[in-house]
């Protein structure tokens, strides 16, 4: 499995595998497929009808009043109908004409999407609304046409329907691919910001967790050892014994706040990571899980100072902290005896693989700790996939690029 590129291409991006659409199946014919395209056909007309009101009398309005300041909310609102109205289309599309067409992010996601001044100015450079209000002026003629045509080919040119519909219907696919799909590189674009956003909100939520920690564990200890140090001090000339028995106590004190910034540091980034890379990292968490059967690390990487034939240290962060945090659950929640700890590399990718023969049923579900990880890890163009069945085995699935973009 790991040599196989093809798997791994298919796993990366399952999404855009091939899918039998109508224009790449067998010839025309009287079958479910055709009667749905008809259906289609039919009902463009009324339903490009609204769609052209819509687009002609919003986009005139607000124009016509743009003298104004009423003009330019009219002019909002209407492409937000617009932009709305295409949700519509394209299900029609997707549901009548088997034309998967992606839904696109909401206006304004990744650059404060909570401010609804900044979606109001958005709108106006939203290419996809603009396309869509293209789409519906265009579509009144044509469904006019289609209307018409697939009404008479019902009435009369029965015997050539089939390739009618086809022929009408390949139009409209076309039409709505490449006017209702959304820009691939401005969703991806939008998708990163978003990605940067949580990026930044779990940097944010690390840091205030470390500085809990800190208050609540190391800097309370030291304080409480200054004070015993300083009683032991004044009891240092009247009672020599107990001022050494306190020292002795303060000594021990000192042990544990060791013990204590040593696991915080680990929690940071572990040394063992830095100096020997991520196949002895991955043993050494492996050693402090807790399931019964104990872990086995799987690991064919390259370890040791040498940096360029290791991944970025900033993925070798994300997989060593994934790793440890999958485990952890595994231990507290999958009921599991045993569990197994593959990685390696395929290509130009890092490869995670985690089982566990607990009692599965583990989901993404939002704020969850899955959830949490699924998103660190897409932020940098990875891949996570759960797949957990009620009952078990659990395997999490893990693909992150072996360099970031900014070191290819």
């Amino acid at each position: 499995m790991r040599d196989d590129d093809t798997w791994t291409d298919s796993f990366r991006d399952p999404v855009r595998a091939p899918k039998e659409t109508p224009a790449r199946r067998g010839r025309p014919a009287f079958d479910r497929r055709m009667w749905r395209e008809a259906a289609f056909l039919l009902v463009n007309f009324p339903i490009s009808l609204v769609g052209f009101v819509l687009t002609v009398v919003g986009l005139s309005l607000g124009a016509g009043l743009m003298v104004t300041i009423v003009g330019l909310w009219v002019l909002a609102g209407a492409l937000f109908a617009i932009r709305g109205y295409g949700v519509l289309e394209r299900g029609l599309v997707r549901s009548l004409l088997d034309e998967d067409i992606a839904e696109p992010l909401p206006v304004g996601v990744g650059r404060n999407a909570g401010s609804s001044w900044r979606r109001f100015f958005d709108i106006f450079s939203d290419g996809l609304a603009w396309r869509t209000a293209l789409y519906l002026f265009i579509k009144l003629p044509w469904g006019i046409f289609t209307f018409t045509v697939t009404l008479v080919a019902l009435l009369v040119l029965w015997p050539v329907l089939p390739w009618i519909t086809h022929g009408l219907s390949s139009v409209d696919r076309a039409l709505a691919s490449s006017l209702l799909a959304p820009a691939d590189l401005t969703e991806r674009v939008k998708a990163l910001e978003q990605d940067r956003g949580t990026v930044v909100d779990t940097a944010a939520a690390d840091l205030r967790r470390i500085e809990r920690d800190l208050h609540d564990g190391a800097q309370a200890r030291l304080v409480a050892l200054a004070m015993d140090l300083g009683l032991a001090k004044e009891k240092l000339t009247e009672d020599p014994e107990a001022a050494a028995k306190m020292v002795g106590d303060a000594h021990g004190e000192v042990k544990l706040v060791l013990q204590e910034l040593r696991d915080l540091a680990r929690g940071i980034h572990p040394a063992v990571l830095t100096d020997r890379g991520l196949d002895a990292a991955l043993s050494s968490v492996a050693t402090r899980c807790t399931v019964p059967g104990g872990v086995r690390v799987n690991a064919d990487l390259p370890g040791g100072a040498d940096r360029e034939s290791r991944p970025d240290s900033a993925v070798e962060g994300i997989a060593y902290f994934t790793v440890s945090e999958l485990l952890t659950n595994i231990s507290k929640h999958a009921g599991a005896r045993t569990a197994t700890v593959d990685a390696w590399r395929s290509g130009d990718h890092l490869m995670l693989q985690i089982r566990d023969d607990g009692k599965g049923g583990a989901t993404e579900e939002p704020g969850g700790g899955l959830a949490g990880l699924a998103e660190r890890i897409r932020a940098v163009d990875g891949v996570f996939v759960v797949d957990s069945p009620v009952g078990g085995p659990t395997v999490v699935t893990v693909e992150l690029p072996w360099r970031t973009k900014n070191r290819q």
